[in-house]
């Protein structure tokens, strides 16, 4: 997908505001600087612990424009419907989609419905768009990190795709394990108002917490190093992954997110995100050095390093 990206969608529409690679699109309209960002949600199943397509599709959108550093105001949503997909079933997703937005604060403003043929649309495909917007002057994104900036990481890894996977599968595990999936914006507004000099942020969710990190080392042109002993992972999420064959680093997440910040004000980031609710168990868990390669380096809990590479194929696939 990276690759995809970068060689097609990049080159054909280059831009300088695509050329800022964000989570969304930042651009001043009439003196007022705008977010505005669009996404698609296909998981399966439509229902998984901890949420369903239609929450996650709000939760996500309101996650891009957050991670743009704006606050979210506006969304519009199409659908695209399965011919025979119960309407107990669409009913209880557009519930849930509306519920979501009206907890993040965002409203659904317009949008589209079309009906595929039966076994064509796997039950229901939801596609958003959102704006947002930027009330500060800070410049987010990949290319503003620093050398000695410190990385801050929302909570725990890999609770959301692990949680679809289980339902989707039946996979007997000990104990339920719910997806993470929920809004950031109000989080990240406590961090925006509190005055920090965010860097740049980046929620983790195709390839999880080790993708993001290797897309931002790679962008910045700068080297990251992480500890893995500051990463929490649920000790369920662990042993999941373990019998799967999976590693937790690379496992979507819905609800989490990184921060990178001067040095300086890592402790104060610290305190008030844990002061939040959705960043209770936040952690700093890493920094970027001084240097030219855009490479990301893990110590691991045993003390050996090694090299955190991008994802080579989508490890668990139609997760949102």
């Amino acid at each position: 997908m990276h690759q995809l990206i970068e060689r097609m969608f990049a080159s054909a529409f280059r831009n300088p505001i695509l050329e800022q690679m964000g989570d969304g699109a930042v651009a001043t309209l009439g003196g007022t600087r705008l977010a505005f960002t669009t996404d698609s949600y296909v998981v399966r199943p439509l229902f998984f612990p901890g949420g369903d397509i239609g929450s996650m599709a709000v939760h996500g959108t309101v996650n891009d424009l957050a991670m743009c550093g704006a606050r979210p105001v506006l969304m519009s949503s199409a659908f695209i419907i399965e011919e025979g997909l119960p309407m107990e079933t669409l009913w209880r997703v557009v519930e849930s989609m509306a519920g979501a937005a009206r907890k993040a604060g965002v409203e659904i403003v317009t949008g589209d419905t079309k009906v595929v043929d039966r076994g064509k649309g796997d039950g229901i495909f939801i596609n958003t768009a959102g704006v947002g917007v930027v009330a500060h002057t800070l410049e987010i994104g990949p290319k503003q990190v620093r050398s000695g900036d410190a990385i801050l990481l929302s909570g725990d890894i890999g609770r959301h795709g692990i949680a679809v996977l289980s339902v989707r599968e039946g996979l007997p595990f000990a104990s339920r394990i719910e997806s993470d999936s929920a809004p950031l914006a109000s989080l990240v507004m406590t961090l925006l108002d509190a005055g920090l000099e965010i860097h740049c942020m980046r929620d983790l969710t195709r390839g999880g917490l080790g993708s993001a990190l290797v897309e931002i080392a790679e962008s910045a042109r700068i080297p990251i190093a992480v500890e893995e002993v500051t990463i929490a992972v649920h000790e369920e999420v662990q042993g999941a992954c373990e019998i799967l064959g999976y590693d937790p680093l690379y496992v979507a997440n819905e609800g989490r997110f990184i921060c990178f910040v001067p040095a300086s004000e890592a402790s104060r980031a610290l305190q008030l995100m844990r002061s939040h609710r959705d960043g209770s168990a936040a952690s700093i868990i890493g920094a970027v050095h001084e240097g030219a390669r855009g490479m990301v380096t893990m110590t691991s809990r045993l003390g050996t390093r090694r090299i955190v590479d991008m994802l080579s194929g989508e490890q668990l696939p139609r997760i949102c």
